[in-house]
């Protein structure tokens, strides 16, 4: 036998490397997405809501759209939803939008300390909203607002958050973006995003365990689902058949980072579903009228004990990660304007007008009508304070919300402070 220590190096081996995944452009690039593939709409089959995941796992490399360049809907997957519906859902797309813009500036202002816009991705919140019934449980990331705001909640109650003022109805105990509501079915928001999967899935284990008839909601970016909660909770969703619907909002870039870095060059996000034993639909986030299906059908798929279904939702981060965040210092200016899936509130507008059921003045007179709702609530909502003026919660609040009975040593403490 050789002596290990004796043998030859061979010294013709090609020298191993590693892949770092590199965005297409850069600042100072020329945005071209001519790399990604746009299918014509209405081209993906829509399986039963019985199907066995390995038998439509092809679709999860494909994108569900409806929505035409002649802005009509085409395909089984059209929802053939009505007049109505679909001027709710582009109200609340375009107060969503606004809302978004007044609390950039206030922050810009220096009237609160941080927030959060979906620019762009408006869709993905109020779509799936209205594919829900109202006392689902969603357990949302950071650009769902438009999930409270589609269900009813008080816009001004969300400001006096965002405010961190005496009125705030978390009374400062979570950052300003980070909404809460039991009774409009939106658990509180956390920054570590990849617990929402776990969560929602114990949620919703639990209205099965129970004989409820709710399901479950959750989202997470695509960054996220390098996390190991993402992978926790695909297991017990998958095993356990959990009512939920899991969505990943691939929305391009996490706060620096493009989704490549999270394995997104290669495979879809929607393609681990499959490896787990449940579908994966992939879907053109920016299509209302497609969100709203692929929606419907993992929710009748859920309500009928069939199980989990794994949503992407192939979109585009339009502004910064957040207030602190310059996306120029990463992207190319104007990159989201050559993103090649439009704007989802434009694309709704023109559905309507091409049905014959809107037009550009009524857009713009609604687009009017919002703007001074939301400027009016905004104008109550300082009312109560803004940041840095000493208007917030009361320090009695502190001692509140924890126990059902207060314990004897923090009626001492309270009392001590005279509150």
């Amino acid at each position: 036998m050789s002596n290990p220590a004796t043998v030859p190096l061979r010294k013709n081996k090609a020298a191993l490397s590693l892949r770092i995944p590199e965005p297409k452009h850069r600042p100072g690039d020329q945005p071209d997405f001519s790399n990604i593939k746009v299918p014509p709409p209405g081209q993906v089959r829509r399986p039963d809501i019985n199907a066995v995941a390995k038998d439509i796992s092809d679709i999860a490399y494909e994108l569900i759209r409806v929505l035409g360049d002649d802005d009509k809907a085409h395909g089984q997957w059209d929802p053939r939803l009505d007049a109505e519906t679909l001027k709710r859902g582009l109200r609340h797309m375009m107060t969503t939008r606004i809302y978004d813009d007044r609390m950039y500036r206030a922050q810009r202002q220096g009237k609160t300390s941080f927030y959060m816009k979906c620019t762009g991705e408006e869709a993905v919140a109020i779509a799936q909203a209205a594919a829900l019934d109202p006392d689902d449980m969603c357990f949302p990331y950071y650009r769902q607002q438009g999930l409270l705001i589609a269900r009813g909640y008080p816009i001004v109650d969300m400001m006096c958050q965002v405010y961190s003022n005496e009125r705030d109805p978390l009374k400062g105990r979570q950052l300003p973006i980070m909404y809460s509501s039991k009774k409009h079915g939106f658990f509180s928001i956390a920054g570590n995003l990849g617990m929402h999967f776990s969560q929602a899935v114990g949620w919703a284990m639990a209205s099965a365990y129970k004989g409820d008839d709710r399901i479950c909601c959750t989202w997470i970016g695509e960054g996220s689902t390098a996390e190991g909660d993402f992978h926790s909770g695909l297991t017990f969703a998958a095993v356990y058949r959990a009512p939920i619907i899991m969505n990943v909002v691939n929305n391009q870039w996490a706060i620096s980072s493009y989704q490549g870095i999270a394995g997104g060059e290669d495979s879809t996000f929607a393609a681990r579903g499959t490896g787990y034993g449940m579908p994966g639909l992939r879907v053109d986030g920016n299509d209302f009228l497609a969100v709203y299906a692929v929606t419907k059908w993992a929710a009748d798929r859920a309500r009928a004990n069939l199980g989990p279904t794994l949503i992407e939702h192939f979109t585009y981060r339009a502004e910064g990660h957040s207030t602190s965040d310059d996306p120029s210092r990463y992207r190319p200016v104007g990159e989201a304007k050559a993103w090649p899936f439009g704007d989802p509130v434009e694309r709704l507008k023109k559905h309507l007008i091409a049905l014959g059921k809107w037009s550009e003045k009524e857009h713009a007179e609604l687009e009017q009508r919002i703007l001074e709702e939301v400027r009016a609530a905004q104008k109550e909502a300082e009312s109560h304070g803004t940041l840095g003026e000493g208007k917030i919660a009361s320090v009695k609040t502190m001692f509140e919300d924890v126990y059902k009975e207060v314990p004897w040593h923090l009626r001492r403490q309270r009392q001590e402070m005279g509150v």
